[in-house]
Parts: C-alpha cells; structure tokens; sequence
C-alpha cells in the first residue's frame, strides 16, 4: 500500500535520508548494488544469484559465496567501495562500518595483502563522498579456533590503519560466542572494539554470553527478548544492539516485520541502532529500514531519530565526527 502525502509534505524515506546516522552492521560484499551485480555476472557468464528470498541458511550463504566470488580484481573491489560510499552518502550516512572476512578476497593473494588494498580504498572513498569509514574483521566462527586468533591478529596488524573492530559471523548453533574469547582477547589488547553476531539464529544465552565477555555492541541480538533478565542486562549495560529487521525476517528469525520484537527492545531500555546487514541480499537499504520500522513495526519517528543519535555514539567514528554529527 502506497501512503498518501500532501502536496509539499515530507515523505518517511525523505525524512530518514536528511537525518544523519551511522550504518554499523552491513557486509561490504552484500553492499552491492543490484546493477553492478548483474553486470558482472553477465561478465563472468554466471546465473544471477536469488535475491531476497531463501529457503534455508546455506541457501543463503551460497548466494553470499557468488558475490565473493565476483570480486576478483582489485579494480572490482574499488568500485565497489566507491559505490557503498556513494551510496552510503545519499542514505544519510555519516559514518560506515562495513564487515568483510579479509581471507576470502579473492582478487588478492592473502589476507594481509587484501587489507593492504581495502583500507585505504575505502578511506579514499569515504573521503570522496563525505562518509567517515571503518573496517570490522570478521571471524568465521564455523572455521575453527586458530582461525579465530589469525583474524584477531590480523585486525590488530591494522589497528591503526582503518580496522576499528572485530566480528563474529555465520551459524550461531553449535558456535558459541564464547569460543573466541581468546580472539577477543587479542583485539582488546591493540585497543579494537568487539562486536559479535549473538542471538540471531540462537536465543538470548548467546547475548547473555556476549555480555559476560564485555563486548563493545552485540549485531542483531533480537532474541534477548526471549529472556527478561537478559533484557535488563542490556539496559543496565548500555550495551547496543545492531537491529537488522529485514534480514530478520528474511531468514525466517520471525514470521514477519509485525511481529519483528524492535518495539519491545526499545521500550526495555535497550539502545538500537538501525542496520540493512546485507542490503543487496534482503532488498532493503539503511533508510528502507528506519521507513519500515515506522510504518511496519510501530516505532514511532521520535523514537527512531533516537535510535539514529545511538547509531552515532556507539559508533567508532572519530570524537570529532561524532561530535559534529549529533551538534547538527
């Protein structure tokens, strides 16, 4: 259904794009854009991947592994990059954290080697478009535990040099959070910031474990709900959740946008930000989302512009980036 406007009248996507956030759980990969995309598969002569609709989680990484597999050359992956930033700036994004698995790069030798290019093309590009930019290292956590300390480590090779965090992603089941404590470790000790995947496809133990291992934010984190205790834990901590309603749904966490659990995170006390998590994948943007929370979940717009200061302080933006955008 098409909400009517009056005639001058501000619409809710206009609305969203003019107020300023940071976009802080999306996967560099799944940032393409649909064209550039179906563009590079007609290239390589390979079928488009599904978009948006998957029968299960494998299904899902599977279209996941084609995209990887699209960036081959590094003037592939530098497109890419200046089109998430473009993108980025016309979403009203003023600071970007975008997650890669660094050894997956198949343009490059090494996972050393692909760092070496990604960061300061996505500098360079964030510069271009006026986005402040951040790399999360992302760990396998289907990949075995000296997988989990090489990635640690090598976010803190580059801790100062646009790596700002560390991450924990794919299946949760059978993957605990507190098996890269050790990991995290490492990335704590060169000064990184921890932001773990938990209570996504498992329930509220896995929020509960990632707060008893200090974590900077949990991504998704929606099934605290499932758990009073856990849901005063995040409001007494201050700990903010990555909200990715669409993906939510999407992969079958819930039935549907109504029925997503936003509204109750927040009227707990839990801070949220608002995140598209893989855009191209879940056919929704950054600003798509805060749209949908309005008009889908019931958050009401006061209450999200609220969600889009957090997305600013929990961010790991420069002070002044930060300080400057919440003046504003």
């Amino acid at each position: 259904m098409t909400t009517e406007h009056p005639a001058g009248a501000m619409t809710a996507r206009e609305f969203y794009s003019g107020l300023p956030k940071a976009h802080l759980h999306v996967h560099l990969e799944a940032a393409m854009r649909e064209s550039t995309l179906r563009q590079w598969c007609s290239d390589d002569g390979i079928a488009v991947p599904p978009l948006v609709s998957y029968p299960d989680f494998t299904r899902f990484l599977a279209a996941y592994g084609v995209l990887i597999g699209l960036l081959r050359t590094p003037e592939r992956v530098a497109r890419l990059l200046d089109e998430v930033m473009a993108d980025a700036a016309a979403q009203g994004v003023v600071a970007l954290e975008f997650a890669s698995i660094p050894e997956k790069a198949a343009a490059f030798g090494s996972a050393e080697d692909a760092l070496e290019f990604i960061l300061p093309t996505a500098i360079e590009a964030g510069r271009r478009h006026g986005v402040w930019t951040g790399a999360i290292v992302s760990i396998d956590r289907g990949a075995g535990p000296e997988h989990a300390l090489e990635a640690a480590r090598l976010a803190a090779r580059f801790a100062d040099r646009g790596v700002v965090a560390v991450g924990l992603v794919a299946d949760e089941r059978g993957n605990p959070v507190a098996d890269a404590a050790g990991a995290f470790a490492i990335a704590r000790e060169a000064g990184l910031g921890v932001v773990p995947h938990a209570g996504e496809l498992a329930g509220p133990e896995e929020v509960r474990a990632a707060l008893e291992l200090g974590v900077d934010r949990i991504q998704h984190g929606v099934r605290a709900v499932e758990d009073p205790r856990v849901l005063e834990l995040l409001a007494e901590r201050g700990t903010c959740l990555d909200v990715c309603p669409t993906s939510n749904v999407v992969l079958d966490v819930y039935p549907s946008l109504e029925e997503h659990p936003l509204p109750r995170l927040l009227e707990a006390g839990v801070r949220c930000s608002i995140n598209a998590d893989d855009p191209l994948l879940f056919g929704a943007d950054v600003v798509d989302e805060y749209v949908l929370a309005e008009e889908r979940t019931g958050v009401p717009r006061e209450v999200l512009t609220r969600c889009a200061r957090t997305s600013i302080e929990a961010s790991f933006a420069p002070e002044e980036v930060k300080s400057r955008t919440l003046a504003g």
